[in-house]
């Protein structure tokens, strides 16, 4: 396999980025839609028309639906085949930014994403996750490129929930331990189109595990006190550049299959994708026999930032032996990331693994601090 290493057009991040949009649009197209949710588009949607006005691009904006689903892009689409649009601006949450990929590929035209929260690895990867009407996960969408500009206003991500940037450290836990995964089994890679990883790939996992560590517990703090801070700025550009690079180039594994296994139980449902994923995590590796030390640093990291480390705290407390199974046989399904982990993967195997994750979770929380 040839190795193989993705990225988006253009990534600016700093306090006060938003005023600098116009002169990265007017690069792609003349025409903008964009599209958010109400609160997204009430933060930043005046200084977002301002600056594309200013730069000479005409703009619509659309208030998307809340869904990352089929029925959502359908819509936008349509809306975008109205104005004639030569660009799409996305702006928001994950959800919002994967209906503007998405909608951008549908329309094949440039895309801009200006996250106001860094919850997800989403801004960066030619991928959007769907979902369907009801917010169970359907599919993955791999598109055709990576965003041309991803644009991150620190000042706009301060103002969000705490829990959004906690959330988005659970995403970017995954990307060193899935990535190192990948590479043990030398599985070729969807997200790249089978690409192998590069160097390049390896160490900006790392790197993005190293700075999670260092920086997060911080950054958690900084953020409560809406301030902007070398702390945040780190675990920013981890949760959106250095994640989003190193989960679709290093590849999937088995912690985003457990996300999708626990979409499937209804009392997780008002659980982010990245909380959903930390616990993924450590599923993964007791799954893999990881050594104690790293499933105790990884429990560590969680415990101090806020992260789930068992069931209990994704709305869980007592689950039955059939909603374990049924997590587990949906995270196993045909197709499914934690397949490409170095060995067979069956759902009993996953079965034990959450529930010893759930133990371990729980005898660490008993002892922390003692």
């Amino acid at each position: 396999m040839s190795r193989l290493f993705c990225s988006p057009g253009r990534y600016v991040q700093g306090a006060g980025a938003i005023s600098e949009i116009g002169g990265h649009a007017v690069r792609l197209g003349q025409t903008a839609l964009v599209l958010g949710g109400k609160t997204a588009l009430s933060l930043c949607g005046p200084a977002v028309q301002a600056s594309l006005a200013a730069a000479g691009v005409d703009s619509r904006q659309e208030i998307f639906g809340g869904t990352s689903s089929q029925y959502e892009i359908d819509r936008l689409v349509a809306c975008g085949s109205v104005i004639g649009t030569e660009l799409v601006v996305a702006v928001g949450g994950g959800a919002a930014i994967d209906v503007g990929k998405a909608v951008a590929h549908e329309l094949a035209v440039p895309v801009i994403v200006v996250p106001t929260t860094v919850a997800t690895d989403a801004p960066c990867s030619a991928l959007a996750v769907i979902y369907d009407n009801d917010g169970a996960f359907d599919r993955y969408l791999l598109l055709r490129r990576n965003p041309d500009c991803i644009l991150v206003d620190t000042e706009l991500i301060v103002k969000a929930p705490v829990r959004f940037l906690v959330a988005g450290m659970g995403d970017a836990l995954a990307t060193y331990w899935e990535s190192d995964s990948c590479a043990r089994s030398a599985a070729p890679n969807p997200l790249t189109g089978g690409g192998s990883q590069t160097l390049a790939s390896r160490a900006i996992a790392r790197l993005c595990y190293e700075t999670l560590l260092e920086w997060g517990a911080a950054a958690r703090l900084a953020v409560e006190q809406q301030a902007v801070t070398p702390a945040v700025e780190a675990i920013v550009e981890a949760n959106t550049l250095l994640s989003g690079l190193s989960s679709e180039n290093g590849g999937h594994a088995g912690g985003h299959s457990i996300h999708n296994g626990l979409t499937t139980l209804a009392a997780t449902k008002a659980k982010l994708h990245g909380e959903k994923v930390a616990f993924g995590v450590l599923v993964q590796l007791v799954l893999e026999g990881r050594s104690p030390d790293a499933i105790r640093e990884v429990l560590g990291f969680c415990h101090a930032v806020g992260l789930p480390i068992c069931l209990a705290d994704l709305d869980l407390p007592a689950p039955t032996r059939d909603d374990i199974r049924q997590v587990a046989t949906a995270a196993v399904a045909p197709g499914e990331t934690i397949h490409a982990t170095w060995f067979p993967v069956t759902s009993d195997m996953v079965d034990a693994a959450i529930w010893a994750a759930d133990a371990l979770g729980v005898s660490y929380r008993q002892t922390a601090g003692k």
